[in-house]
């Protein structure tokens, strides 16, 4: 008898354009929630260079920027907007994400082979992200607010686990 596998849960609106102007909460977790870029407020290399990246790859699409973001031990919570009416194609959020992902595992893992950091296990993202997509300016400020406080409430947060 075979085993039914479970069902995934959908994690983007169904029929939802998601390379349309507006404005997305995104939570990227590191795979297993391991604590991969220090301590919070901790000036890690890691970190560092998950800021780095993060903001390097919002540079490289127009229309596209990140108004507040935080990289914590194990995730990080951006707020990402898209402006572009004027062109004929854009980036989806999660082309964005894709290439977050990939440009940071390829610069982790040179530091790794630099002695710099210590090795991870095959990936250092989990597979998907979460995303919220912000419906008017209430809650764009509420989401605001909560990425600006995430490093004072650590210690109270879901993504919390000591090393």
């Amino acid at each position: 008898m075979e085993q039914q596998r479970p069902e995934r849960k959908r994690l983007r609106l169904p029929d939802y354009d998601y390379s349309t102007n507006g404005a997305y909460f995104i939570t990227l977790c590191t795979k297993g929630r391991k604590n991969l870029f220090g301590a919070v407020g901790a000036d890690s290399i890691s970190a560092r260079m998950v800021e780095r990246v993060f903001l390097e790859t919002i540079q490289e699409y127009t229309g596209v920027e990140a108004p507040v973001f935080v990289v914590m031990p194990n995730h990080i919570h951006a707020l990402v907007t898209i402006s572009r009416a004027d062109m004929e194609s854009a980036p989806t959020i999660s082309t964005v994400v894709q290439t977050f992902k990939r440009h940071t595992t390829a610069e982790y893992a040179k530091l790794v082979k630099s002695g710099i950091l210590p090795p991870f296990e095959g990936q250092i993202w989990q597979r998907s992200f979460y995303d919220h997509v912000i419906r008017n300016q209430t809650d764009f400020d509420e989401i605001y607010r909560y990425i600006e406080d995430n490093p004072r409430r650590w210690q109270e947060d879901e993504y919390y686990c000591q090393d």
